[in-house]
């Protein structure tokens, strides 16, 4: 099985992700969390976890080996450029150095134009920021671009384009399947697309990222 770092495990779309994860064959959710008091609660889940910061050192994150890295974190709109842009940085980085084969990013659509929104600019343009950092850093890489999130059933169905030039909604559920979907070898590598609730197939859907 291979490890995979969830960062920002404790959020409400990264406990999703460590469910799934839980529930995979294939993989073994390590959910970093910054506080002290939020490693009971994966625990009790006979989850691991590692206690790091994205606004300190994210090298202790890395104690256990690491094959692969979901970075769900998010400041809440709070401190962006701390967390959404250099903690996001540092965690490539220090992913690189630890030569982890592919790192998945929960971006968001509009942090491809943050300049074209009136809300949310400064959260966009650290999430572009972010997303650049990964494509350079040379590292394999899909960065996943949702539309607003919802709290929605999962559907397992998506509309997915690397534009899709409209807006639209999405729920949690569908968004953390996506992303542990893309964890796999074979799908969406070097890649960025956004995606909204829609009828095709998630792992339909992925199929075509990896064939554009």
């Amino acid at each position: 099985m291979e490890n995979i770092l969830v960062a920002g495990a404790h959020g409400t779309t990264g406990k999703k992700i460590v469910n799934l994860l839980s529930e995979s064959q294939y993989f073994n959710p390590i959910a970093m969390v910054r506080k002290e008091e939020q490693i009971p609660f994966f625990k009790s889940k006979n989850v691991d976890t590692i206690l790091a910061d994205l606004e300190q050192d994210v090298t202790p994150a890395f104690k256990t080996p690491i094959d692969k890295v979901i970075f769900a974190a998010g400041s809440g709109g709070k401190n962006v450029v701390a967390v959404d842009q250099e903690g996001a940085k540092k965690l490539i980085d220090a992913s690189k150095q630890n030569n982890i084969r592919k790192f998945v990013m929960l971006s968001s659509m509009g942090a491809d134009n943050p300049e074209s929104v009136s809300e949310l600019k400064d959260y966009l343009k650290a999430k572009q920021n972010a997303d650049k950092h990964l494509i350079k850093s040379g590292l394999n890489y899909s960065i996943v671009r949702p539309g607003a999130l919802t709290d929605g059933e999962l559907s397992n169905k998506i509309e997915l384009e690397s534009k899709l030039n409209k807006q639209g909604e999405i729920s949690r559920n569908d968004v953390a399947q996506t992303l542990v979907r893309t964890l796999n070898d074979d799908v969406a590598n070097k890649a960025t697309f956004e995606i909204i609730k829609g009828d095709t197939l998630i792992a339909d859907a992925l199929n075509k990222v990896s064939k554009m």
